[in-house]
């Protein structure tokens, strides 16, 4: 049996308003909470077995998943009452796995959508013969990540954390997310304090002579931190770009959950979400965006790239334009909120007050 840990707990604070009330991986993406995603993916990928390894807001993820029968799969949650990092939460999870000494254990990230074979990342680990296997990818600008240097047999030979002067770019790799770890290594991993994987434990365990191996992997992958990622995200499962067996319905340019009413000369493209109870009126032209349940899009409204909450409302002739409308939140007629612009849960926008605020 394939075991894995989704690291959950984070408070995705970059994510705000969206997680004031709402942890980042149960935030709606193509529909469903994007953690469903996920675990889609484990599961047609083999795994049976999932650990949730939880801290922010812990109450909301089993009421909805329950103990994962529904999604073909056994749950169990482990939850910190203080989060101790990346290390400390796959700590943590250690004792729910039953994997034996030499076993593979899958860890994800739960913040991170990825088109990765993960069968094939498993197949690496094995003939590797590795302690850890770190899935591995190549970017344009490397500055804003962990860099992972290999050799030409896939060995890591080092790791540098966000390099901050250009000579310290040394790779376009970066480490993406996903391990597979000895279930042994899980288990040396310091119980009862912070931990990080990427600034103590994989540096440790590559001086003390461990084999760390990278797999480069060149297909989609997207880190969902920021407000603009995770709206790509959606729209990309919505139009197929990347699959997953949660999507709650065909690929195409738009997904209507049930409830939603979309006016006639209304326009809806780019992968749009119109969540459950939603309403977009008569000349509104929503592209590439989410709306949540209940979000309400006037009349000739122009919605592109945006996230508007669960029952908020966006007055006639306005326009969004990357922008993040937080729950109830009502934005008034006339107005534009471009580039990052936040409108925070129950905040009312009047008429034409606003032409433009990024954040």
């Amino acid at each position: 049996m394939t075991e894995a840990v989704l690291l959950v707990g984070g408070k995705g604070t970059r994510l705000r308003p969206l997680t004031l009330t709402t942890p980042k991986p149960m935030v709606p993406a193509a529909g469903v909470p994007f953690l469903a995603h996920q675990l889609a993916r484990a599961r047609a990928a083999g795994v049976r077995h999932v650990v949730l390894a939880t801290s922010y807001l812990a109450e909301v993820f089993e009421p909805y998943f329950g103990d994962g029968s529904a999604h073909g799969l056994r749950l169990t949650y482990v939850t910190e009452d203080e989060p101790l990092g990346t290390g400390g939460a796959i700590r943590g999870a250690a004792d729910a796995l039953e994997a034996g000494p030499a076993d593979p254990v899958l860890v994800f990230n739960g913040d991170i959508l990825t088109g990765l074979d993960i069968r094939a990342l498993l197949a690496r680990h094995e003939r590797a013969r590795a302690d850890v296997t770190l899935h591995l990818t190549r970017v344009a600008d490397p500055r804003a990540f962990g860099l992972v240097p290999t050799d030409a047999d896939g060995r890591v030979l080092a790791f540098t954390e966000k390099p901050r002067r250009p000579e310290e770019i040394v790779t376009d790799q970066i480490n993406a997310g996903a391990y597979v770890f000895r279930r042994e290594v899980v288990g040396s991993i310091p119980a009862g304090r912070p931990v990080s994987v990427e600034r103590e434990t994989f540096p440790g365990l590559l001086a003390g002579g461990a084999l760390l191996h990278g797999v480069v992997d060149a297909s989609y992958w997207l880190d969902l931190g920021r407000p603009a990622a995770f709206v790509r995200a959606s729209a990309d499962l919505v139009r197929g770009v990347i699959g997953s067996p949660a999507l709650p319905g065909e690929p195409g340019e738009y997904l209507l959950l049930p409830g939603a009413h979309v006016e006639d000369g209304a326009r809806l493209h780019g992968g749009t979400v119109v969540g459950a109870g939603a309403y977009v009126a008569a000349g509104a032209d929503v592209e590439g965006s989410v709306l949540l349940d209940g979000a309400r899009i006037g009349q000739g409204a122009r919605v592109r790239a945006a996230m508007v909450g669960r029952g908020a409302r966006v007055g006639p002739r306005t326009v969004l334009d990357g922008a993040v409308v937080g729950d109830r939140a009502e934005v008034g007629a006339d107005n534009e909120l471009r580039d990052g612009a936040r409108v925070w849960c129950g905040t009312a926008i009047p008429d034409a007050a606003i032409r433009f605020s990024a954040v």
